[in-house]
């Protein structure tokens, strides 16, 4: 596929949209048979989507929901109004993961290779006490520092030099919480039940998630772990649009859908859900998310805000020492 590709699609009109995604959907089940698939449902609005136009086909493929202990507590129990969806949970709390990995914070790419790179620093500083040779400088260490090059000699896409004052940080920096407390259990439920997953992610949402849809398309049937995405060439628009239209149930953290005078449809509440406790993105928002959470989720935001020897998080400690060394203006 071809970025022309994926603007021709995201162009197209809902209805074809739909039709599309129904023939992914048929593909995908067609492909495993329909005891050898689920659908990713997280409860969102996008998943809700893609649970109502898959059971629409078949109704009895199950839904699975990973209960990680981040979610909003309106989307759990938004979750348990819908029937055939399994719960998973995580082995290790977000609590233990921070403690064991490190905080969410920034990006999941800037987090991953904040934390390889002090990985790289600490086995250097092992090497210069054991008066051995230094470890060759790692790709996740020359991207931080910004001296990674790419085949043509100009310096990498993935370069983040903005953020290596992370790497003096007194704490730590991972993107861990995703693999452990999302991936592992999904993981784990397909090796147990031999199912492939469907889910909802689509290409807008990230240059990740953009490119592995140009690699692999929707349906990724020669991935190293197999996934479907349906509605990947969906915008927001569409899944809002889609909602309006056919009258689905939205979890009430979003509010109400309203259209702007030149029919933008938008939420009332919250624009996306995910984990409520996850850093990624807050450095860019003009609504901050732990302002809404103090206001809407009091419990919730004390708990984070606490000091560790209190019982809580710390993450006052951790955005203060980010705003003053990043001099970034994460509000809380």
């Amino acid at each position: 596929m071809t970025p022309d590709d994926l603007r021709e699609m995201q162009s197209m009109p809902l209805d074809l949209k739909v039709r599309m995604t129904k023939h992914r959907i048929t593909e995908w089940v067609s492909h495993y048979g329909e005891d050898s698939v689920y659908i990713g449902f997280s409860g969102g609005k996008d998943s809700t989507v893609l649970l109502h136009i898959t059971r629409s086909l078949y109704p009895d493929i199950p839904a699975v929901f990973v209960d990680t202990g981040l979610e909003f507590p309106e989307i759990r129990t938004f979750v348990r109004t819908f029937d055939n969806v399994e719960w998973l949970r995580p082995e290790m709390t977000f609590k233990q993961v921070i403690e064991t990995y490190g905080y969410p914070m920034i990006s999941k790419n800037v987090s991953n290779k904040i934390h390889g790179a002090r990985n790289y620093l600490k086995r250097v500083e092992e090497a210069r006490r054991q008066g051995k040779p230094l470890p060759p400088e790692t790709s996740r260490y020359r991207q931080v520092m910004g001296t990674y090059t790419m085949n043509n000699g100009r310096p990498s896409e993935f370069n983040c030099p903005k953020y290596k004052f992370l790497l003096d940080a007194p704490f730590e920096i991972s993107s861990a919480c995703c693999d452990v407390m999302k991936k592992r259990p999904l993981h784990k439920y397909n090796r147990k039940t031999g199912r492939f997953a469907m889910t909802a992610q689509m290409a807008y949402e990230s240059l990740t998630r953009r490119k592995n849809w140009l690699k692999n398309g929707c349906n990724g049937f020669n991935m190293a772990a197999p996934i479907s995405n349906p509605m990947a060439f969906w915008t927001e628009q569409d899944v809002l649009m889609y909602i309006k239209e056919c009258g689905l149930p939205l979890c009430s953290v979003y509010g109400k859908i309203t259209a702007s005078q030149d029919g933008t449809l938008t939420t009332t509440g919250l624009d996306r859900t995910g984990c409520m406790f996850c850093g990624f993105g807050c450095h860019l928002e003009k609504r901050s998310r732990f302002v809404n959470m103090k206001r809407t989720h009091p419990k919730q935001y004390d708990y984070i805000m606490r000091p560790k020897e209190k019982g809580g998080l710390n993450y006052k400690e951790v955005i203060d020492w980010i705003n003053e060394h990043g001099n970034l203006h994460i509000k809380y």
